[in-house]
């Protein structure tokens, strides 16, 4: 059964999670409701040499043109599009992931704010008890960072640093990202064959 999922780029470093995610949960013919931040489009063409166009209605032909032939549906909506369905808690999505997460965005969560969509829908998902996935890249950590980090755990949140394993042998870039999208997906329910499990036979196999 397919699944609407909220997805949130910021402008932490690992662009590259978040993109490699939206490609598997369409993929997945996950219904996606897309935001991304400012400093999110200069991290993605900085990483990526990906431009990300401001405009919400541009940003969502450009992706639905990249992935044309997945079966998901895609919605991309503005910073401050109040209207959006994740904006209220009548029409919430069934989970939301940040992916990558400032530490600002992750701050701004913890204390309950909402001053653009993206920490809006992070809150309404809090409230409406549905799964909110956060994944913040920063090193090292602050004691204000895990602060955080370990209010928003005693509120439900997901907090999945992107670390990724090895035992899995990676022989390239991919296969780093692969894993840690692997575990977003498994929070999400969602099904993938992107890396072998633990104890199966091809554990230990990197993806061709």
């Amino acid at each position: 059964m397919s699944k609407t999922v909220c997805l949130a780029f910021t402008g932490a470093s690992g662009m590259p999670y978040g993109v490699r995610l939206l490609e598997c949960l369409l993929e997945a013919g996950s219904r996606v409701q897309l935001l991304y931040s400012q400093v999110a489009q200069v991290v993605a063409r900085q990483e990526m040499t990906l431009d990300l166009p401001a405009r919400a209605s541009e940003a969502q032909a450009y992706f639905r043109q990249r992935y044309a032939a997945l079966p998901g549906t895609l919605t991309v909506y503005g910073r401050e599009e109040w209207f959006a369905p994740v904006a209220s808690g009548s029409n919430p999505p069934e989970a939301m992931v940040v992916c990558p997460c400032t530490m600002g965005t992750l701050a701004a969560i913890a204390q309950g704010l909402a001053s653009n969509l993206i920490e809006r829908a992070a809150d309404v998902v809090l409230k409406e008890g549905r799964k909110l996935i956060l994944v913040p890249r920063e090193t090292p950590l602050s004691a204000l960072h895990l602060e955080n980090m370990l209010r928003l755990a005693r509120c439900g949140a997901v907090i999945l640093p992107p670390n990724p394993g090895f035992y899995h042998h990676p022989a390239r870039i991919e296969d780093l990202v692969d894993f840690v999208v692997a575990r977003i997906l498994d929070q999400l329910g969602v099904a993938h064959a992107l890396i072998g499990r633990w104890g199966d036979a091809d554990a230990g196999e990197p993806r061709g």
